[in-house]
């Protein structure tokens, strides 16, 4: 059973992309850049991938994360800060400029949206993991990748009801990663210790501030990118599909359905978390954003896939397979309750069964709609054929 019907097909053939980015320093500064750094790439080389050696950034920027700090708590040398802050630049750029390229050959499909967007949702939990090591964050590593998964969940849905990926003057893809790298290179200066200091002492004009000045920097920065990235940006997201099912005289409930998936998703993880007789967090972040990062992933693309299909408004069931895995492991995690403290399986191996478990979800509908985009549209995922240039 594939996941494109024969009304998807049609809509496929019919799909334009559709995207407003009123960002100034990306029209300002970035898109000069980004106009020039394209011609660097052959006509011959296709834009998916430009996108998955940019893609592939972040994975050697989390494996450098994993080497030198692998519980995410211990400082890490300077110079791996600096390539955290180049390596996250160059995904940045490559993922600018893979649309350009379609364009320059001719080759832009809804195949490469899908993939495009589908590496930047796995994008989150890879850089989740390198920002973890450079912040030293250890179990709030899980909490950074949530702000950004939110935000990224929250666009994508409000991109399916609205038809257009709507960025504002401030936004994550463009000022949101500049300043992420940024931070790695001013660690690699000051040195990864400044961020497990009190907020007070890392902003000492800002000591003043009560509760914020005691806890960690990371923490504090935390805290501050909830409050004035998170939640604004969340509000703008149902704001604005809550205006386009308002005037197509839809059903808002039936919209927010949507979220549930993701809302069981974290929810489950954090359950899991908390009856935890190990510290899943604490001992093992990298196996937990791994996990969940790939289950959102799956998420993330078939809800694009079902805007690209043009199907009906309201939760894809099959959306719920990402959480098929986590009552086994909650259900693990409650055996230590019986069992003085231990559980039936050592909960390292139920992560590693976690991970492998979404690796192979996730990897199953990617190869199966890459398989079924190119067969309906006549195109090739990693090849620019005669027909498209």
């Amino acid at each position: 059973m594939g996941y494109i019907g024969s009304h998807g097909v049609a809509a496929l053939h019919r799909y334009k992309y559709s995207g407003v980015d009123h960002s100034y320093v990306a029209k300002y500064v970035l898109q000069p850049f980004w106009s020039r750094f394209v011609n660097f790439f052959p006509l011959w080389m296709p834009p998916n991938m430009i996108t998955l050696t940019g893609f592939m950034f972040l994975v050697t920027s989390a494996l450098l994360g994993y080497l030198y700090s692998p519980h995410l708590d211990t400082a890490p040398p300077r110079w791996v800060h600096f390539a955290h802050g180049l390596l996250l630049f160059l995904y940045q750029t490559f993922d600018a400029v893979d649309g350009k390229q379609a364009r320059r050959t001719s080759s832009s499909s809804p195949l490469g949206e899908l993939f495009d967007h589908g590496c930047d949702a796995l994008a989150c939990a890879f850089e989740s993991m390198a920002f973890g090591s450079t912040a030293m964050c250890g179990r709030d590593t899980f909490w950074f990748w949530v702000i950004s998964a939110v935000t990224f969940y929250g666009a994508t849905w409000e991109h399916f009801f609205t038809n257009t990926l709507i960025l504002p003057a401030i936004n994550g893809p463009t000022e949101g990663l500049m300043l992420i790298y940024v931070t790695h290179f001013f660690t690699g200066i000051v040195g990864a210790e400044w961020w497990v200091q009190h907020f007070g002492e890392s902003f000492p004009f800002l000591s003043w501030v009560p509760i914020m000045s005691e806890i960690p920097t990371s923490r504090a920065v935390l805290f501050l990118m909830i409050a004035f990235g998170v939640i604004p940006t969340v509000a703008f997201n149902v704001s604005n599909v809550y205006k386009v099912v308002q005037a197509r005289k839809g059903n808002m409930l039936l919209a927010l359905a949507m979220l549930y998936p993701f809302i069981v998703l974290m929810g489950g993880v954090l359950v899991w978390d908390y009856l935890s007789p190990s510290d899943i967090m604490g001992k093992y972040p990298h196996l937990v954003v791994l996990g969940t990062g790939l289950a959102f992933g799956f998420l993330v693309g078939r809800m694009i896939l079902a805007h690209l299909c043009d199907e009906p408004k309201g939760l894809k069931t099959n959306m719920c397979m990402s959480l098929l895995y986590l009552p086994f492991a909650i259900a693990n995690a409650l055996t230590a309750k019986l069992n003085d403290g231990v559980p039936l399986v050592d909960e390292f191996w139920v992560l590693l069964g976690y991970c492998v478990f979404t690796v192979g979800l996730y990897l199953h509908f990617a190869t199966s709609v890459i398989h079924e985009i190119t067969t309906a549209l006549g195109i090739n995922c990693f090849r620019i054929t005669r027909k498209e240039a």
